[in-house]
């Protein structure tokens, strides 16, 4: 036979129902039909341009349903407006409660990457970088002033013997039309 526990140690929750005596909780017809009023606690927290055409209605529990709305934000393809609305029981139309308003991703919505810390997505460049601005900092404050090159300096070797070939062909390009006028 097995140990039964003291109450005060018992699993969570301590009362216990069979699976075929809990009840589905259905859909209030009330809550449901309140699509107007989903709609204009949306409107709370955006424009009524941004919410499109109402998709579906889902029961959240007794007396609690969502109304989900298509997102026509910009860059929010594949979200959706949501409005989770409750009211007391044999509570009128007029004293529906709006609980919850925002905007939730669907399947094929557009997420950001998960989070990466800090440690792990820095690369070895990134390093080096941060190095050498701290070791041009400390230079600086201690009046160390680095060697700036000129823009001549700075020109590759390859480069600017093609520019001095080419500077040499212009120049023998304009001697040998002077020479042309000469002859003419």
């Amino acid at each position: 036979m097995a140990q039964r526990l003291p109450q005060c140690c018992a699993p969570w929750p301590t009362i216990w129902m069979p699976k075929n005596m809990v009840r589905k909780a259905k859909l209030d017809e009330t809550l449901a039909a309140a699509t107007d009023c989903a709609r204009t606690a949306l409107l709370e927290i955006t424009d009524e341009s941004m919410i499109g055409e109402h998709l579906d209605v889902v029961c959240d529990g007794d007396r609690l349903v969502t109304h989900r709305f298509d997102a026509l934000q910009p860059g929010y393809e594949g979200w959706t407006w949501f409005a989770t609305l409750t009211r007391i029981p044999r509570a009128q139309s007029k004293d529906i409660t709006v609980c919850e308003v925002g905007i939730l991703p669907g399947e094929d919505a557009l997420l950001a990457p998960a989070w990466v810390p800090w440690a792990e997505r820095v690369r070895p460049e990134d390093l080096e970088a941060e190095r050498l601005a701290a070791e041009e900092a400390a230079n600086l404050a201690a009046g160390i002033v680095a060697h700036e090159e000129s823009p001549e300096d700075s020109v590759p070797a390859e480069e600017a013997t093609d520019s001095e070939t080419a500077a040499a062909d212009r120049a023998d390009a304009d001697a040998s039309e002077a020479d042309d006028e000469d002859e003419a």
